[in-house]
């Protein structure tokens, strides 16, 4: 019956508001990625919306749109990310490495958790609008950039900017048992939240999908749900 609301209220566009749920809906195979939300794999999937800061306050002209969908193997995310300037960091982007302080240029994170009893482990995923990428391993008790940046998940993304819209698109390929050793099965459900960082300091805008009420996105208190379904 949850679900079954849940996916109600998705199709009308509003479960991000009401419930802070987003659902991964299942593929019948892994695919591609190609940063574009118009191929069959995410044409007709719902999202959710982020459209306010981390202390709630709404952001015009960013109005960002995440999907999620899994296989048995995999988590796939795509960023739909509006943008008034890019702000890019400086040289050739390095997509065959992690970029460290990726987070100091515009970009697309997820926090993604699998322990609900220790709700200050979890790990984090960004994609720039180039295709750089980082993963880490938190504790949000003890942040350590150097030590976090040890862990990897194998992950993959594709990142796509199209100039004439002003909207770059981000997506990520997340091996599932790199963040839960649970048997990957509908129902499944994470605790998450989605951010993004976009343009220079100190008039740089930080989009959250739930606010964290804080300058720190490492709220684990506020993260919402991401739901496994068929």
């Amino acid at each position: 019956m949850k679900l079954a609301i849940i996916g109600l209220l998705l199709s009308l566009g509003v479960a991000s508001a009401v419930d802070g749920v987003i659902v991964a809906r299942r593929a019948d195979a892994d695919f591609k990625l190609t940063a574009d939300p118009d191929t069959p794999q995410w044409k007709d999937v719902k999202g959710v919306l982020a459209v306010n800061d981390a202390f709630g306050h709404r952001v015009p002209g960013h109005k960002t749109v995440i999907k999620a969908r899994w296989t048995a193997k995999n988590l796939y995310i795509l960023f739909i990310c509006p943008y008034e300037e890019l702000y890019l960091r400086p040289g050739p982007p390095d997509t065959a490495h992690e970029t460290r302080e990726l987070w100091e240029w515009d970009v697309a994170e997820m926090f993604i958790g699998s322990n609900f009893n220790h709700i200050n482990r979890y790990h984090e995923f960004q994609v720039s609008p180039r295709g750089e990428f980082v993963d880490l391993d938190i504790n949000s008790n003890k942040l350590d950039g150097d030590h976090d940046m040890q862990w990897n998940s194998g992950y993959k993304v594709k990142a796509r900017i199209d100039r004439g819209k002003k909207i770059w698109y981000g997506e990520m390929k997340i091996p599932l048992a790199s963040i839960d050793d649970r048997p990957v099965v509908a129902g499944n459900e994470f605790r998450v939240n989605f951010y993004r960082m976009q343009g220079p300091k100190p008039d740089r805008k930080q989009i959250a999908w739930r606010p964290t009420n804080n300058h720190t996105y490492h709220i684990p208190e506020s993260f919402g749900r991401l739901i496994l379904e068929d």
